[in-house]
């Protein structure tokens, strides 16, 4: 009787294990798949990480962004958009988030603490009145503009990773670009 159990619990054992490696082959798999899968999109969601949180360290918001993305890809429909809008879309969000994390860490310090080394920013010596006037647009036209203008997407796009129509895109360009010229005193309306 007890060698039947003992072959029992062998039996199991090499069972698990088999299971294990073939969850462990499956894992690998799908990494890869994915992998594969974000490959085309990594520089747009770096540019847009530059451009959306200069003073955070793009990496990292890539790197937030790809594992918001790894978590949800199963939820990935490719009725509603490409892979790079959808990952831009997420990008934007670890953006947004690392801008509003700053802030409020930057409102906890008091005015006589040092500020820590920031990493350093996209090149702004190009213009930076420009970077500064962009700074200045509300938040839906800043992304429209670094989406359309600076990471290269077409309006439909930028649509996609907004969330919104086409129109509703460029109204908010052409309401950006208005803004823009104000600010940066090219009016010549």
């Amino acid at each position: 009787m007890q060698r039947l159990e003992d072959a029992d619990s062998a039996d199991a054992a090499t069972t698990a294990d088999a299971a294990t490696t073939a969850d462990a082959a499956a894992i690998a798999e799908a990494r890869d798949s994915f992998a594969q899968w974000v490959r085309p999109s990594l520089l747009a969601m770096t540019r847009l990480a530059l451009r959306l949180a200069p003073d955070a360290d793009a990496q990292d918001v890539v790197q937030e962004a790809l594992t918001r993305g790894w978590l949800k890809w199963p939820q990935f429909d490719p009725e509603r958009g490409t892979p790079t809008t959808w990952l831009l879309t997420i990008t934007a969000d670890q953006a947004r988030a690392a801008r509003r994390t700053r802030r409020c860490r930057l409102r906890l310090m008091d005015d006589a603490t040092p500020l820590p080394d920031l990493p350093s920013a996209p090149d702004t010596a190009a213009d930076p009145d420009l970077e500064r006037a962009i700074r200045r647009l509300s938040e839906r036209q800043e992304v429209a503009v670094q989406l359309h203008y600076f990471v290269g997407l077409t309006v439909a796009e930028t649509a996609a990773v907004m969330g919104c129509s086409a129109g509703t895109v460029k109204s908010t360009l052409f309401d950006a670009r208005a803004k823009l010229r104000k600010l940066l005193g090219d009016d010549d309306d």
